[in-house]
């Protein structure tokens, strides 16, 4: 059986690994000059253990599964993982109902050693946060998932299998032997068709004739880091209590594998599929996205918060203020502009940011439609996930 992935993100390369487990012969298509160029290599590393999540979805099953997964293939490939734990901090009082019930949700996930803690207790995980109360996650961990998408393309090549850099797919038709897909100077017939292509989502399913009932929408996420003066102020990770409304978490204090700290992601509405400044501007990916009756239905429902988001990344005030609630002492020397990341953010017909992990097999293709965040962390659960659900070599 001959199976093609479109993708060589962690999630694209999870899966190819998976299919060249079973026998599969396996050929990953990447567009880019190296793997994890997008949002693989644009987040902030952290390794999330199920919290957030509506207990029952894939989100939440896949999260916890995938979890443990990664710690275990770190463990075994030498790569980085650090359990640094997270507070999750109600700043007011007026955000405890929703802190606790994050602290129930989060039992209800069997999330492991969650704590509820009072403001004495928070100070003694992170003394320099400020709050009224928190939800503490202590296994919440930090890694480098491009370091590990590096990892899993060696074992795709280890078990046989290709992956095919500068390869732009440029056409893809179903007929009854297979699918026929055009990528870079080539053309290959596959068996399967797996698109793991993220950002890239909606061109690939295009071409496939499978357009679906949601659209890709890109968010970018904008971050600061700590300057090192200020980097020991933060130990571990400091999340506020999440907007039930969004699938974003709002701005937080990262601390990443590498030592610094970052602070964000705020969510503003990209210019570009690929638009990672202002600067960023596609016209025909503009044209794309408003074209979506999705895109304007969430923007007539949502403007006000948009414009709130907007004003954020345009003012360093406005995004020191919003770090300043956990963690007062911040100053505006103390936060330095790096670069940040495009989120691939499904949004339905009726304008509903998609929320759950979404796969949809059309015949001979399987389209991964939205695998945001914790789509890193649940990486090799769902890659685990398809191969379960898709006729590959191992199933019956």
């Amino acid at each position: 059986m001959k199976v093609g992935v479109i993708g060589a993100g962690i999630l694209g390369l999870a899966v190819a690994r998976e299919v060249a487990r079973f026998g599969a012969e396996v050929i990953v298509l990447e567009k880019e000059a190296q793997v994890a160029a997008h949002q693989t290599g644009h987040n902030s590393g952290v390794v999330h253990a199920g919290i957030y999540y509506a207990p029952g979805s894939l989100k939440a099953r896949l999260c916890r599964d995938g979890a443990a997964m990664l710690r275990q293939y770190c463990a075994e490939h030498g790569l980085p993982y650090q359990e640094v734990g997270k507070l999750v901090v109600a700043a007011t009082r007026a955000e405890l109902p929703l802190l606790r019930r994050l602290a129930d949700r989060a039992r209800q996930n069997r999330v492991p050693g969650i704590v509820e803690l009072d403001a004495l207790g928070l100070r003694e995980i992170e003394p320099d946060a400020a709050g009224v109360a928190a939800v503490y996650s202590p296994h919440t961990a930090i890694t480098d998932f491009a370091a590990i998408a590096r990892r899993l393309a060696e074992d795709v090549s280890a078990s046989g299998g290709l992956v095919l850099l500068s390869h732009p797919v440029r056409g893809v038709r179903e007929t009854s032997r297979g699918v026929e897909v055009l990528a870079g100077p080539s053309r290959f017939r596959f068996d399967t068709l797996i698109v793991c292509a993220g950002l890239g989502t909606d061109r690939i399913a295009s071409l496939a004739k499978a357009p679906g009932e949601v659209r890709i929408v890109p968010f970018r996420g904008e971050y600061y880091r700590l300057a090192p003066s200020a980097n020991a102020r933060v130990r571990g990770l400091i999340y506020p209590v999440p907007d039930p409304r969004y699938p974003f978490l709002g701005i937080h204090l990262t601390r990443r594998i590498d030592g610094e700290v970052l602070v964000g992601p705020n969510a503003v509405p990209a210019l570009a599929f690929e638009g990672y400044t202002w600067r960023d501007v596609s016209l025909a990916d503009l044209r794309r996205i408003i074209a979506w009756e999705g895109t304007r239905r969430m923007a007539a429902r949502h403007w006000r918060t948009g414009i709130k988001e907007i004003y954020g990344s345009l003012s360093k005030r406005a995004f020191l203020a919003a770090a300043q609630r956990y963690l007062p002492s911040l100053t505006l020397d103390d936060l330095i502009k790096t670069e940040g990341g495009v989120r691939a953010q499904a949004v339905t017909r009726d304008g509903r940011l998609l929320d759950d992990f979404a796969i949809d097999v059309q015949g001979r293709v399987v389209l991964v439609r939205n695998a945001p965040s914790p789509a890193a962390t649940s990486s090799l659960a769902i890659a685990r996930h398809i191969g379960l659900t898709v006729p590959l070599p191992h199933t019956p």
